[in-house]
């Protein structure tokens, strides 16, 4: 590919609208809408003589289908937003409003090569391409903040090229406030829910992420903490083809993650239990963790049979407070100590002091649901423990008695939300885990009989 070729490659993907007042108007024309067909659609209900209920207006499919392909297109912080929600207040937001939030973790659209170009040309010496054998345009990943490209420098390696769409870093604060509006104004967060403090833990992980010389600082930082370890693979950072907007790393093979789950019993078992195993040691032994378990941060090398670890933009320093918290959770988890697990609920903020006392015994009920499965001897057949099914459900017939969440301490938040994705890709493999004695062993306490 010579120097005139890129710009002149037939458009694809949608553009990232960069101005903050056309971001504005994208979420201003989206709400508008929402609001005219709820509008027609309660209109039309009293036409035929019925009294319409707000939320089977607003939870049209048109409606669901319009507000998620619009935060999809923004890409940046109004889509991150959402997977963030999610995963972190999915189990007290409505099953719809989590549906609608869930759909974002799907991927994004590309941006097409010309305004890849412009930003390249922004970011890179003049006469860039000439340093390069191949530049692949269609991008082999595109999320919510970036989109990766596969490249090949001329008598060099192969990289993965990670660019940050135009506009998303000067727009996070904007957006975030943007699209909590149009969370309240759909009227589907459960009564009295505080939003604002997910609103500015958002803001702060996005601007963190949005900071690719810190992501390559983490990305060097553990391949450092993870070499010699054959279970685990790292890219290598390439300083030389990396900005604060383009992050560039070796090419590392691999196919999806869930592709595992078609391999063998032995192999299932032993992505799931490695990967559980470097969550501990994130939390009890680095004291840095990467916080975001999308399934697409995580490739199978079947070949050499280890686990690629990608995306390192939500690693969060753990500090010793937040790993004895919850080494002292799971030691009593492992006890059955349920008033030990009470008063760090107490601690952590899941009881608050306005919790009633009812709400409370129901709240360390639950607790002790998760913790009853982790002392069992035997390895956990995790899917078929249909546990966050069990705790959904709980959770949501809580809202609806009346159970305000007081919000987490945001450490924890993180902490837990890693936790749960590996829980959920452990059920997506169908995989078998000793979990007990990961975590006896990680203590240093003898095992069961």
């Amino acid at each position: 590919m010579n120097d005139d070729e890129l710009p002149a490659t037939r458009a694809l993907g949608l553009p990232v609208p960069s101005g903050r007042f056309a971001r504005l108007a994208r979420l201003g024309s989206t709400g508008a809408g929402v609001a005219g067909r709820v509008a027609a659609g309660g209109l039309a209900e009293l036409g035929r003589g019925r009294r319409p209920h707000l939320r089977d207006l607003v939870l049209t499919p048109g409606n669901v289908r319009r507000v998620t392909d619009q935060l999809a297109e923004m890409r940046g912080a109004a889509m991150k937003l959402g997977q963030l929600l999610s995963m972190d207040a999915g189990e007290v937001l409505p099953p719809e409003l989590a549906a609608i939030m869930a759909r974002l973790r799907a991927g994004a659209e590309a941006m097409p090569p010309a305004q890849l170009r412009r930003v390249l040309d922004r970011e890179w010496p003049p006469g860039w391409l000439g340093a390069f054998a191949r530049f692949d345009v269609h991008p082999i990943a595109a999320a919510s903040i970036g989109q990766v490209h596969r490249a090949v420098l001329k008598g060099g390696p192969t990289l993965a090229i990670k660019v940050q769409y135009p506009g998303v870093a000067d727009s996070i604060d904007s957006d975030v406030a943007n699209v909590g509006a149009l969370m309240r104004m759909s009227g589907l967060l459960p009564r009295g829910f505080d939003l604002a403090p997910y609103l500015a833990e958002a803001c702060a992980q996005l601007h963190a992420e949005t900071d690719y010389a810190a992501e390559g600082a983490h990305l060097a930082r553990f391949g450092g903490l993870l070499e010699g370890d054959d279970r685990f693979a790292v890219p290598d950072f390439v300083g030389e083809w990396s900005t604060g907007s383009v992050l560039s790393m070796s090419f590392m093979p691999g196919d999806p993650v869930e592709t595992v789950e078609h391999a063998s019993q032995a192999i299932r078992d032993r992505v799931a239990r490695n990967l559980i195993e470097l969550t501990l040691r994130e939390l009890f032994d680095f004291g840095w963790m990467q916080t975001d378990p999308n399934f697409a941060n995580y490739r199978w090398d079947a070949e050499g049979g280890r686990i690629v670890l990608l995306d390192f933009g939500a690693t969060r320093r753990i500090t010793p407070e937040v790993a004895d918290l919850h080494r002292r959770l799971l030691t009593a988890a492992l006890d059955g100590d349920t008033g030990t697990l009470r008063a760090l609920a107490a601690e952590v903020g899941v009881i608050g002091p306005d919790t009633s006392p009812a709400h409370a015994d129901r709240l360390v009920a639950m607790a002790e649901l998760a913790c009853a499965e982790l002392r069992r001897n035997e390895p956990l057949d995790i899917a078929a423990l249909d546990l966050p099914r069990r705790m959904q459900a709980e959770a949501l017939a809580l809202a609806e008695d009346g159970l305000v969440p007081p919000p987490l301490p945001m450490d924890a938040l993180h902490v837990q939300r890693k936790i749960a994705g590996m829980y959920l890709l452990a059920a997506r493999l169908r995989a078998r885990v000793p979990v007990r004695e990961l975590v006896e062993a990680h203590f240093g306490r003898a095992g069961p009989n």
